[in-house]
């Protein structure tokens, strides 16, 4: 990954909250039916852990999961907060290009991970290596040019959005990678190559709403720096979006729908 890329994919600080509000059951619902217990895991770009304690708490005592992630900063998260009760969990510092395993776990998995990596591919190819023969691969993750939302969000707001997709692209970054996903998986070498959709559909009045929806004010206030300092974007853009999308969530609202695939695939060998 170049260093521009890097730089771009890091999670700042104010976007914890993002990723702590995640769940194995919730937000990566493919993989909590797949799993039962004492099968091995390896959860890639695991973050703070949520997800991954999930897993591991669905494999119970006989099974084991691994979560790695490139951040240090997470992967300290993760041991403080999920690690300590839960002795099948360990986190570990890896960059997903060079996982350092080699067929050692029965599932592999990358959840809204791959959209952040200049070379999925090479990504995906080193989960691959991870895996046992037989063993599965999954990878969660979006098409960010097929977001819904009704009514549209303030000008200023797509604006945003807009500026925050071709930022993205600028640093090799894949905005529709979900449907190109099964590709990858084919040239990776995996069979019975199987998708679900798993799209996050939202309406005013459900449970999750504010959250779901909030996620892009939570973008614009976190990322949104990050575009600002890299001159995507002015702090004046930046902020009006925020408070215009601040103001459009709680008055206008109704629903959002973010396209959202769960691609598997199989690791010949068994």
């Amino acid at each position: 990954m170049s260093d521009e890329s890097r730089k771009r994919a890091a999670m700042p600080v104010g976007a914890d909250s993002i990723i702590s509000a995640r769940s194995l059951q919730r937000s990566h619902a493919r993989l909590h039916e797949l799993l039962r217990p004492g099968l091995s895991v390896l959860d890639v770009g695991c973050g703070n852990g949520a997800i991954t304690r999930g897993a591991a708490e669905r494999v119970g005592p006989g099974g084991r999961v691994v979560g790695v992630d490139v951040n240090e900063r997470l992967i300290e998260d993760a041991r403080r907060l999920h690690a300590a009760n839960l002795p099948n969990l360990s986190f570990d510092v890896a960059d997903a290009y060079d996982l350092g395993f080699r067929e050692e776990f029965d599932v592999v998995s990358a959840a809204r991970v791959l959209q952040w990596l200049r070379g999925p591919a090479a990504a995906l190819r080193s989960m691959v290596e991870a895996a046992k023969p037989g063993g599965l691969v999954i990878v969660l993750d979006y098409n960010h040019e097929k977001i819904e939302w009704h009514p549209e969000p303030p000008d200023a707001a797509r604006r945003f959005y807009d500026a925050f997709l071709h930022w993205r692209a600028e640093a090799g970054m894949d905005n529709g990678i979900a449907d190109r996903l099964p590709d990858l998986f084919a040239q990776a070498g995996l069979v019975d190559v199987r998708t679900s959709p798993q799209h996050e559909a939202v309406r005013r009045g459900e449970e999750g709403f504010e959250r779901s929806v909030g996620i892009w004010a939570e973008v614009m206030a976190s990322r949104g720096l990050q575009m600002v300092e890299d001159g995507a974007i002015t702090e004046e853009e930046r902020s009006a979006a925020e408070t215009s999308y601040r103001r459009w969530m709680a008055e206008q609202a109704v629903a959002q729908r973010m396209y959202l695939l769960a691609v598997e695939g199989t690791k010949p060998g068994a």
